[in-house]
C-alpha cells in the first residue's frame, strides 16, 4: 500500500472516530486550553505506521533523514523530532481502536502463540528504569528475558484476530479465554497451552484447543485433520519472526512506556497491511474438511 492510500484510510477512520471519542471522554470539570497541532492525528498515525513499513531500524533516523528529506510534499507541516515524540502518546487510544478495525475473519481455524518483547539486556536489568514497574523476568524456549510477552491469535490466512500484551512472567495460558472470546472452531497451540480446565472452558464455548502431548502424558487418538493442523503451527512462528524483524516491534531504545505501547500497536497495524502474509492457502472445501463443517 502506498503512503497516500495509507493516509486516506487512516484519515477516514479519524473522521468517524474523533467526534465519537470526544463526546464520550470524561473531564475533571476544569477548563483547559486545547491548541490544535500543526500535524493532525491522522498524519501522526500515518507516520508511525509508515515507519514500520520502511526499511529503517531507528525511528529518529527515519524521521530526520527520510521524512524531513523526502516526504515534505506529503507532510508540509512536519514538526521537529522532539515535538513529534511528545505527541506520540496522543495516538495510543486511536491506534488501539484502529487496530481492532483491521481484525481478520474468523474462519474456524486459529493459531495461538506468545513471543517475548525484550526491553533490555539481562545484564542491565538491575539498572533499568523505564519499565521497572511493569516489566518482569520471563522464560521462553530461547532462555530468560526481561520485558513483556506479546500474545497473538491468527487465522490460517495469517490475518490477526486478537492480541494481548502481558508482563514477561505471565503464563501463556492465562490470557487465552479473553483472547478467544469471539472465536469458534479449532485453536492450535504448542505444549505450553496444555490445560485440562481451559480445554473444557473453551469447549463449552464451541472452541476446540488442539496441542501436542508431553512425554509424560498418555497417548490419545487424534483425528487426521487435527494432526495436519498441528504440523502447520509454524505459520504463527513465521508471523512472530516477521513482526520482530520486518515491522520492528521489539527494540531496547524506549524511554517512555506509552510510546513503547504505541510502537507495538503501530507495528501490528503495519503487519495487517502486509500484502503477502504467511498463509496455508486452503480452499473452501479443504477448510470445511479441516473444521468438520457441513
Amino acid at each position: 500500500m502506498s503512503l497516500e492510500d495509507l493516509y486516506c484510510d487512516i484519515d477516514d477512520f479519524c473522521r468517524l472516530f474523533l467526534p465519537a471519542w470526544h463526546r464520550q471522554r470524561l473531564t475533571s470539570g476544569e477548563r483547559k486550553r486545547q491548541r490544535a497541532s500543526r500535524l493532525t492525528l491522522g498524519e501522526i498515525m500515518t507516520i508511525l505506521i509508515y515507519f514500520h513499513q520502511s526499511q529503517y531500524r531507528n525511528f529518529k533516523a527515519f524521521y530526520l533523514l527520510h521524512l524531513s528529506g523526502h516526504c515534505r510534499g506529503g507532510f508540509p507541516n512536519l514538526l521537529s523530532y522532539n515535538r513529534f515524540v511528545a505527541l506520540i502518546p496522543t495516538a495510543l487510544m486511536p491506534m488501539c481502536i484502529y487496530l481492532h478495525t483491521r481484525r481478520g475473519e474468523d474462519t474456524g481455524i486459529a493459531f495461538i502463540d506468545a513471543t517475548s518483547l525484550v526491553v533490555c539486556h539481562n545484564r542491565r536489568i538491575h539498572s533499568h528504569r523505564v519499565f521497572k514497574k511493569v516489566a518482569r523476568r520471563g522464560k521462553t524456549s530461547m532462555g530468560w528475558f526481561y520485558g513483556f510477552k506479546l500474545h497473538l491469535v491468527v487465522n490460517e490466512r495469517g490475518e490477526l484476530l486478537a492480541f494481548r500484551i502481558t508482563p514477561g512472567n505471565v503464563d501463556d495460558r492465562q490470557p487465552v479465554p479473553e483472547l478467544t472470546r469471539a472465536l469458534t472452531g479449532k485453536l492450535i497451540g504448542d505444549r505450553g497451552y496444555i490445560s485440562h480446565q481451559r480445554f473444557h472452558v473453551l469447549w463449552e464455548r464451541g472452541l476446540q484447543l488442539i496441542t501436542k502431548i508431553r512425554k509424560n502424558m498418555h497417548n490419545k487418538l487424534m483425528p487426521l485433520a487435527d494432526k495436519l493442523l498441528l504440523r502447520k503451527r509454524a505459520i504463527i512462528e513465521t508471523i512472530n519472526d516477521q513482526i520482530k524483524n520486518i515491522q520492528q516491534v521489539e527494540h531496547t531504545r524506549h524511554r517512555s512506556l506509552v510510546n513503547a505501547m504505541v510502537n507495538v500497536l503501530a507495528a501490528l497495524v503495519a503487519y495487517t497491511y502486509q500484502p503477502r502474509k504467511p498463509s496455508l492457502n486452503l480452499s473452501q472445501n479443504a477448510l470445511k474438511l479441516l473444521t468438520c463443517q457441513e
